[in-house]
């Protein structure tokens, strides 16, 4: 991930230096679009005018369009002359127009003035549309905390608080900061850091982390670290660091556009001089040539190469559900070698279903469904729920009545319906022994393929085992083939343990994968594959993969993802789709091709007219149509983009 996200780096608009001083209000944009516009309108009336011979009407309504139309570009070319004292093609451009007028070519220089503050207003709204966010990130990040001192409560701001204070988290609140459990147990939400769905069991001594949601109990911890330096903290603070990097790209087009128009006015210094002294030329001469290579020297139509491409790319795109907020991201695609993937919500669906049953040879599975859905059904674990819906696909349509039921945190539920006991969780809830001699072999299996395993006892003993997982999206096999097919090299980074990410692996035919992944080591694999492969893509749905994505070279959110990690990345998939990143590849490679031709086309161009003015063989009008005519020409080819 870059800096503030832009259409074409900087190119004929001073992206850059809008996004440093900090984007246009939605209304200055409005603005920009209406004073174009209003250009373009003036030069209608102003030639109509003159097709019935009121020359002298015309030129006050030609000037006033060089004035509305001109009016921000020429601004923005003066700030940035005043601020970085550097030239730029704002000025150029003004400069050509008013060459052309000086001349007596309004309506050539008003075109030009026109087509340029047009083009301007469009990038502008573009770069203000993409403008990244991270407040959704920060919402998650709690503002106040229950301290006790003396056992009495006091609500705090978090950045009061000290590290050894004692902090109270009441059942569905958020740990107010990084810290160790001092008293109680519960089970803790840690998917803003980890992505997996499944609640962790915490007792004392275990650590906790500021943004995890408390899901049960009441519990007691030790701040160990001040709110500025929370786990929490740190992902948004990779975040922000990330988004302030410019890539090489970007800066080889700066400094592009400065070299270029030094060297277009320094050849225009010369010929409005040289000519004179070394070829006899007249001074009217000296000064027409000079001013015909000011229009044709012009690099609108180089401009044009990349503008109206990518924008007819990123319309292409949205049509097919693929947003891209910004033309650089889609470049990038292009050069693609190797695309990082979170598990959980994007590999998987994001969430558990019971993909085994195993059954004692004397229960019923209907009666076996019945009575452990009706235990489940009174639980709100992310297990229980899938659990109580596979029993309703097999049939279950109502519950039983549960007399008695208690919940024993981290390990299960505990209950008795119509006075039989039953219990439902781990195996060393129902009994390591019997659950050892269960269906030893088959669970074994089940465990190495990366399952979770739900014991049900009755009164008679183990009744049976459900085993659970994360599946894998239907379209994700086909998407990791097509990497492949592309030679783009593929890794999953994952919070979860070995054995699961080693089962994904397994049923993917992923080339790598890394487990046990928090947000900052899935910064530093991210760091390791930009090294390795130059070119990387991070593909994530969760507020933890945010600083990975803003560390790879493109982010990639699925669109089931948080606020925030869409607001991070730099191309979200509207559905969670995988396949949808090979059409963006496509895309990209298809664009890519197209600006080369459209660089190469308005190159050939300037330089035919520029040789062809020194042998004064170009009159005005004509380096007017050559100019013009090349950027209609590289537009309608970008224009292509919109097509399949």
């Amino acid at each position: 991930m870059n800096s503030d996200t832009q259409l074409s780096s900087k190119s004929c608009h001073r992206v850059t230096n809008e996004t440093e001083r900090g984007s246009k209000s939605p209304s200055t944009t409005r603005i920009e679009f209406i004073f174009a516009l209003a250009s373009g309108a003036l030069i209608l009336s102003a030639w109509l005018l003159q097709h019935f011979h009121y020359y002298s009407l015309s030129v006050p309504l030609f000037l006033a369009a060089f004035v509305i139309g001109g009016y921000y570009k020429a601004k923005e070319g003066l700030i940035d002359l005043i601020d970085n004292r550097t030239l730029n093609v704002e000025l150029l451009m003004i400069l050509a127009a008013i060459g052309s007028a000086l001349i007596g070519y309004w309506m050539e220089g008003a075109i030009l003035i026109f087509i340029f503050s047009l083009s301007g207003a469009l990038e502008t709204y573009t770069v203000n549309k993409s403008h990244r966010e991270i407040s959704a990130l920060m919402d998650l990040q709690p503002e106040t905390a229950t301290l006790l001192v003396n056992e009495q409560e006091r609500t705090v701001h978090v950045s009061e608080l000290s590290i050894g204070d004692h902090v109270l988290i009441k059942p569905g609140e958020r740990m107010a900061a990084d810290g160790k459990i001092l008293r109680g147990h519960t089970l803790i939400d840690e998917a803003a850091l980890s992505g997996e769905p499944i609640p962790v069991e915490k007792k004392i001594n275990d650590e906790v982390f500021a943004g995890t949601v408390n899901k049960n109990g009441f519990i007691v911890i030790s701040v160990m670290k001040k709110s500025d330096q929370s786990l929490f903290q740190k992902i948004i603070d990779l975040v922000q660091t990330a988004k302030d990097e410019k890539t090489p790209s970007q800066q080889f087009i700066e400094t592009f556009e400065g070299t270029y128009v030094k060297v277009v006015l320094l050849l225009v210094g010369l010929m409005m001089f040289m000519p004179h002294y070394l070829l006899g030329w007249s001074w009217t001469e000296t000064f027409y040539r000079a001013m015909v290579l000011l229009v044709v020297a012009s690099p609108c139509a180089l401009i044009a190469s990349i503008m109206p491409a990518t924008l007819s790319a990123i319309s292409n795109g949205a049509r097919q559900g693929i947003l891209f907020k910004g033309g650089t991201h889609l470049e990038k695609l292009a050069s693609l070698k190797v695309i990082a993937l979170d598990k959980t919500g994007t590999l998987t669906n994001g969430k558990p279903e019971v993909t085994n049953l195993i059954l004692r040879e004397d229960m019923n599975q209907d009666y076996f469904l019945q009575m452990t859905c009706s235990i489940e059904n009174l639980s709100n674990h992310p297990l229980a729920e899938a659990i109580v819906n596979y029993g309703k696909k097999n049939g279950v349509i109502s519950f039983g009545e549960v007399e008695k039921m208690e919940d024993v945190i981290g390990f299960g539920l505990d209950a008795t319906i119509n006075g039989e006991n039953w219990k439902v969780g781990k195996r060393s809830f129902v009994g390591e022994e019997n659950a050892h001699l269960f269906f030893n072999e088959q669970t074994s299996q089940l465990l190495k393929e990366g399952k979770t395993l739900v014991y049900v006892t009755d009164a008679t003993g183990i009744a049976g085992v459900l085993a659970l997982q994360d599946t894998i999206r239907k379209e994700t096999i086909d998407a990791i083939q097509s990497f492949k097919k592309q030679g783009i090299y593929t890794v999953m980074l994952t919070g979860d343990h070995e054995d699961t990410a080693n089962a994904i692996q397994a049923m993917t035919d992923l080339d790598e994968y890394v487990a046990n992944c928090l947000p900052e080591q899935k910064v530093h694999e991210i760091k390791r594959l930009n090294e390795t492969y130059q070119m990387s893509a991070m593909v994530g749905d969760g507020i933890n993969d945010a600083p990975a994505l803003a560390t790879a070279h493109v982010g990639i959110a699925m669109g089931g993802g948080t606020d925030a990690v869409i607001e991070t990345s730099d191309v979200v998939l509207m559905k969670n789709d995988l396949t949808k990143i090979t059409k963006a590849i496509q895309l990209s490679k298809r664009t890519n091709r197209i600006v080369k031709q459209n660089i190469a086309f308005s190159i050939s161009v300037i330089v035919l007219l520029i040789i062809s003015n020194f042998l004064g063989h170009v009159s005005l009008p004509l380096g007017v149509i050559g100019h013009e005519g090349s950027t209609l020409l590289v537009i309608l080819n970008g224009l292509r983009l919109l097509r399949g």
